[in-house]
């Protein structure tokens, strides 16, 4: 039985016959904000990203570009790889649909099923969506048909021989799954959705092609390849040991928390539910799904050219700003406008005025007043101790927040008390103490802005872990780990010691003019 201080999370597995793009940069970076966050909490931490390898649409770019799919897969998949290092992701594991292990897994899924009587042969006629990897309905075609001529995806009509889910039994089940758990689908809204779906009645699965090939052979008669959903879902088993390690799959499964899109909730929220109640297998606890980013006001595209490189804004702005602003400028969960003019603002305004300011000028003044050591304090006066009840309660309530993926709210709250702090250096005037000779409350108000530095350092690590560590290694140099390691001292005040070493360094933003 997995142990309550095991923690998995994922990301969907990306598909290969593109470059990575802002909306996987997105949903790898909120996965690793919460990874990080429940490591933070002591957790032992599985999180795991990959790609989807498998399926029409690859085949297809394959053949379009004159190389075979695996050549795409092993071409496309390095960029990802090499992404994901670049924006300082901490994922446990790397999986692919074209490895050995899963397709063993695969396999073994499509054999439980099979044995619980809930798949068949017959014939499929009907519509695809090629682009999507996914079967419409006849309304789903009538809204398509309304979009204009070049905004239309590419929809085939199939009829072919087909292996099929029975997914109309498991309509009254799901259903009954979702109302006594209602916290399994987030936000509230998606709930909703899916609920609606479902109740509207649920037509059997095809789970099996045969007008193409690049895909995983069903056990048994290898004409037919598994639909790609199929396959591609079950990559959550497959990197947690499913189905040969036993005592590694017990550890980890199930996942605590599915981060995908909106536009492949239903896959996640209704088949792979489905799939695995068939299978004997417990259902993951969480499925969240985000909205989507536009351009300047409008959607992206390759046509327009508005499309966003992730590299491009990394190496220009630099990571943890590319990391703070995706998560500060909307509610998780919500579609959201990219424009570089609301990245610049935010810049200047909360990272370079807001935190950057705060930190160089308390490090200038430690070294100038007190020869870069942090100072002993004295007596606390209320408006010291005011600012340690909001330090106190801040950190509570970011910790509250980035459980519930109120990723926005989060960012809000540090920088409502990075706000407060700033006030507070205003109010105090250490200069005016300085000059005055007041040695022993400038002492005081410099260490409760280095104990402040300290706290928001921790909330903000999860966001910026390199930012984080530029602050913990000018607040403690003789510290060599450079690490924060607990989430809970930032529910402590008084940690900081006076006498350690300060090293002011250069600032950690620049403004952009």
């Amino acid at each position: 039985m997995k142990s309550t201080k095991n923690y998995y999370i994922t990301t969907p597995i990306y598909y290969v016959n593109d470059v990575p793009h802002i909306g996987h940069a997105y949903t790898t970076i909120a996965a690793d904000i919460m990874a990080r966050y429940q490591r933070l909490n002591g957790r032992e931490v599985f999180f795991l990203t990959g790609t989807d390898e498998h399926g029409q649409k690859i085949e297809n770019t394959a053949a379009e570009n004159g190389e075979t799919p695996i050549e795409l897969a092993d071409r496309v998949v390095v960029r990802f790889q090499e992404l994901w290092k670049v924006l300082n992701i901490s994922n446990s594991d790397f999986i692919r649909t074209t490895e050995q292990r899963h397709k063993s897994a695969v396999n073994e899924i499509y054999r439980k099923i099979l044995e619980k009587g809930d798949i068949y042969l017959g014939e499929y006629e009907g519509w695809y969506n090629v682009g999507e990897e996914s079967f419409i309905t006849g309304t789903q075609l009538e809204e398509i048909n309304k979009l204009p001529e070049d905004k239309r995806p590419k929809i085939d009509k199939i009829k072919e021989q087909s292996y099929f889910f029975r997914l109309s039994d498991y309509q009254d089940r799901l259903l009954q799954f979702y109302k006594e758990n209602p916290g399994f689908i987030s936000p509230k809204n998606r709930l909703n959705e899916v609920v609606s779906f479902v109740d509207g009645g649920l037509r059997d699965l095809s789970i099996s092609r045969t007008t193409f090939s690049w895909g995983i052979p069903v056990p048994d008669n290898p004409e037919h390849v598994l639909y790609v959903w199929f396959d591609a879902l079950t990559n959550y088993l497959t990197a947690c040991g499913y189905p040969d390690n036993k005592a590694e799959f017990e550890n980890t499964w199930p996942p605590d928390l599915h981060l995908v899109g909106k536009d492949i909730l239903r896959f996640h929220a209704v088949y792979w539910p489905a799939f695995l109640m068939s299978a004997g297998l417990p259902l993951p606890k969480k499925v969240f799904a985000h909205g989507w980013w536009t351009v300047d006001g409008e959607k992206m595209s390759k046509s327009l050219g508005n499309v966003v490189d992730p590299y491009q804004v990394a190496d220009e702005f630099g990571v943890d700003v590319f990391r703070y602003f995706l998560m500060r400028e909307i509610p998780f969960g919500q579609d959201g406008d990219y424009s570089n003019t609301s990245l610049v603002n935010r810049i200047n305004g909360e990272l370079a005025n807001g935190l950057g300011n705060l930190v160089s000028r308390t490090l200038g003044m430690i070294e100038k007043y007190f020869n870069s050591k942090i100072p002993t304090p004295s007596e606390f006066d209320e408006i010291d101790k005011e600012i340690e009840k909001k330090a106190l309660h801040t950190a509570e309530k970011v910790g509250r927040e980035i459980e519930n993926i109120e990723y926005s709210k989060a960012l809000t709250t540090i920088w409502e008390f990075i706000g407060d702090v700033n006030k507070y250096v205003d109010d105090m005037q250490p200069w005016t103490l300085a000059k005055d000779g007041e040695t022993e409350r400038l002492s005081t108000v410099l260490w409760v802005l280095a104990e402040s530095i300290r706290v928001i350092n921790i909330l903000i690590s999860p966001f910026m872990p390199k930012t984080s560590t530029l602050i913990f290694e000018k607040i403690n140099p003789e510290n060599k780990t450079g690490e924060v390691t607990k989430f809970n001292d930032s529910k402590k005040w008084g940690l900081i010691k006076p006498g350690t070493s300060i090293n002011k360094g250069d600032n950690l933003f620049n403004r952009i003019q």
